[in-house]
């Protein structure tokens, strides 16, 4: 079920929260749209995830709220320039990445996991994870190797 999380950058310059679901299967809220992207968690091969070791949810707009910290993070986009992949200009972690994409019912939120504060590491164990092989572009597939994601 979906529940109040905060997180923060390793400095703490950066914190937000969002209401997310890490349940695992069968006790996780029913999706409120379409999609795989609602209904479990994302490690990817691409090489940005993979260099951040960036774990995503994704979350609505209205379940996401930057706390503190706007003037502290910095915008990198590359490839399609579609996302905003967001760091802390000081620690350099990885929060959070923003974007609106039609083919995900529009703005949403990637929130990486391990910038949860509160999250327990019984949680984490329990996620469910999809893999990603974004290193091919072939998002809706898992790559052939997954043990080191």
């Amino acid at each position: 079920m979906k529940r109040l999380y905060h997180g923060s950058c390793h400095c703490g310059a950066v914190k937000f929260t969002c209401n997310a679901d890490l349940a695992p299967p069968g006790q996780r809220s029913p999706p409120e749209l379409p999609g795989i992207w609602w209904e479990t968690t994302f490690r990817c091969n691409c090489t940005s995830c993979w260099k951040t070791r960036f774990w995503k949810v994704f979350v609505r707009p209205r379940d996401f709220q930057l706390q503190q910290g706007r003037e502290d993070l910095v915008d990198y986009q590359f490839a399609g320039r579609n996302i905003h992949h967001t760091f802390c200009r000081n620690c350099g972690v990885h929060p959070f990445a923003s974007a609106t994409l039609e083919q995900m019912g529009g703005a949403f939120y990637a929130v990486n996991i391990t910038c949860l504060d509160d999250v327990t590491p019984e949680e984490l164990a329990q996620v469910p994870i999809r893999y990603e092989d974004g290193r091919h572009d072939g998002w809706e597939r898992e790559p052939g190797v997954t043990g080191y994601l």
